[in-house]
């Protein structure tokens, strides 16, 4: 299992992380690690003259979770690149909770507001709870933006990350076909506050609707780690042995090793997210296809938008910003090996 690195509550300046969310899915193609390429707002006008520091606040869901270590790395990779290229000192403040809390996060808004940053990035882990604590920054001048999961009744400026619908529709539009569409799905949900996880299953459920002869189980909800997830699988399919696809709208069970004994060899998988664990998983067949995420970018590209916004007031074109999805099979798996090399600051 990949671990996370802490560095929760502490002002840094900008230096690589240490080790510890499209429009339409692109098939077969690994994900662009040049982040300022694959994104025209990742290209910051010279700045005004004023500022020479800037500090930018990133709230991850949970430090438990692998995914965010690559979105720390961007971030910490975007302030390193852009303090070089723009003369201007720019420190990430990482204030990231060790596990999904969303008081803690907005615990932690209200901190970043008071500690005076320039802006803020945030993966809300409920995006209800989120909305006050937003948009009570905004109104004191601190611009925020979502990336992974949205509060999208709040006043933040934009977000940046996965379309979940669109995630959740591929999933299961990969797992009808190693199904040979028919059968019986599981959804595999982790949090149910969660609104990006809610759109996938919203996805999910829309895509299944076309495959008449595939039926719907239930949608399993649960603590987002892998061992409880790895737990909640093998429960569930050893309760349900009529379970032949599990539609996972997270990687949870399979950042870690023999998730699937018992489930494998009964039960077509597909899921999001493409870490260096689940890339093993496909490997050996137990895991037919994953939907990968641009989670480096999720960092780098937030952090880029923000420093634009405070030295030349320029807001992001778009409000909703989203990339293609990979997809990775057993055929092109080997072009995603070193990627997450990189994107965990290794």
């Amino acid at each position: 299992m990949l671990s996370l690195g802490g560095c929760e509550g502490k002002s840094e300046p900008a230096k690589p992380a240490p080790t510890a969310g499209e429009a339409k899915p692109a098939e077969n193609k690994p994900a662009d690690n040049k982040a300022a390429e694959a994104n025209p707002a990742e290209k910051p006008a010279a700045p005004a003259e004023g500022k020479k520091s800037l500090t930018i606040g990133v709230i991850a869901k949970s430090q438990s979770n692998p995914v965010f270590q690559a979105a720390k790395t961007g971030a910490f990779d975007a302030a390193k690149e852009l303090s070089a290229k723009l003369g201007v000192e720019i420190k990430i403040d990482w204030q990231t909770p060790p596990s999904e809390d969303a008081q803690k996060q907005a615990q932690a808004i209200e901190q970043l507001v008071a500690k005076g940053v320039d802006g803020i990035t945030v993966s809300c882990t409920d995006g209800n709870v989120l909305k006050a604590p937003i948009d009570a920054a905004v109104e004191k001048g601190v611009p925020i933006i979502t990336f992974d999961s949205d509060s999208a009744q709040s006043k933040r400026m934009a977000y940046f990350g996965t379309d979940d619908v669109i995630a959740g529709q591929t999933v299961m539009r990969e797992l009808a076909k190693a199904m040979g569409d028919k059968g019986v799905v599981a959804i595999l949900a982790g949090n149910q506050t969660a609104p990006n996880l809610q759109a996938r299953v919203k996805g999910v459920k829309e895509e299944m609707a076309k495959h008449p002869n595939i039926k719907l189980k239930e949608v399993y909800y649960h603590k987002e780690t892998p061992a409880d997830a790895a737990a909640m699988v093998q429960q569930v399919q050893t309760a349900n042995p009529d379970i032949t696809g599990w539609a996972m709208v997270g990687g949870w069970p399979l950042f870690t090793e023999n998730a699937l004994d018992g489930v494998y060899d009964k039960a077509k998988v597909v899921s999001v997210d493409h870490l260096p664990t689940q890339l093993g998983y496909v490997r050996k067949g137990q895991v037919q296809a994953l939907i990968g995420q641009d989670c480096y970018a999720w960092g780098h590209t937030t952090v880029t938008m923000l420093v634009d916004y405070a030295l030349n007031n320029k807001k992001p074109e778009k409000v909703m910003n989203t990339y293609d999805l990979p997809i990775v099979t057993k055929e092109n798996v080997d072009k995603y090996d070193g990627l997450w090399t990189k994107w965990m600051g290794n």
